[in-house]
């Protein structure tokens, strides 16, 4: 009886998150804007609301090379600086060789709590893989690795807007990023403008700034 309990909650578990992701999916489709429909200007100047979101503590500490330093900006403080209690991501990118980020930042779709109360995803806190590098890069060459699919998971600009649906279907970290608990900053606008404004770049052409 146990093992058919256990058998039916995991294929519950599996259908949901299939499920989420054909949701995911439907809903980028409708994000989506003609090719050409957007022209090179109003493209730049959407990279340009993507580029504040990007480079912004909440988005950006995270993107760190491959010393896998994970980057802090404690609430009520506006510079960054190396993460605290010597946190160090590993070749893991979780911290699995000394303290995994999952000790604080534990996985939940529930709303966070106020700082200093860490920030919590719905997916396991994990540092963006190495080619993902956007602390300390300009909004060039973060526009650069952005749009070239060796670097930025093998997707093209449809790609890219789907990736921003799933991970919100899972109540990932990009829409957490508007989110992370009182006390601390949030990127400009809103989730919703990232996705508009992604969707604005990818059919401008992806244009990136000189």
């Amino acid at each position: 009886m146990q093992r058919t309990l256990i058998a039916l909650v995991l294929a519950a578990s599996a259908v949901a998150a299939l499920t989420g992701i054909v949701a995911a999916k439907d809903e980028a489709a409708k994000d989506l804007l003609p090719p050409g429909s957007v022209s090179r200007a109003e493209g730049l100047a959407a990279w340009k609301r993507i580029e504040a979101v990007v480079t912004h503590p909440r988005c950006a500490n995270c993107h760190v090379d491959a010393k896998a330093i994970p980057i802090w900006t404690p609430a009520g403080e506006t510079k960054p600086r190396p993460h605290g209690m010597n946190i160090h991501g590993g070749e893991s990118r979780i911290g699995a060789e000394a303290i995994p980020c999952s000790t604080c930042h534990m996985t939940s779709t529930q709303a966070n709590e106020p700082a200093p109360s860490p920030p919590r995803a719905g997916i396991d806190w994990q540092l963006a893989p190495v080619a993902f590098i956007w602390f300390g890069k300009s909004g060039a060459e973060i526009c650069a690795q952005m749009k070239d699919p060796k670097r930025n998971g093998g997707r093209d600009a449809a790609g890219l807007v789907g990736h921003l649906r799933h991970d919100a279907s899972l109540s990932g970290f990009i829409p957490r990023g508007w989110a992370p608990g009182a006390g601390r900053s949030t990127p400009p606008g809103t989730f919703e403008d990232h996705v508009k404004d992604m969707a604005m770049w990818g059919a401008a052409g992806q244009p990136c700034p000189n």
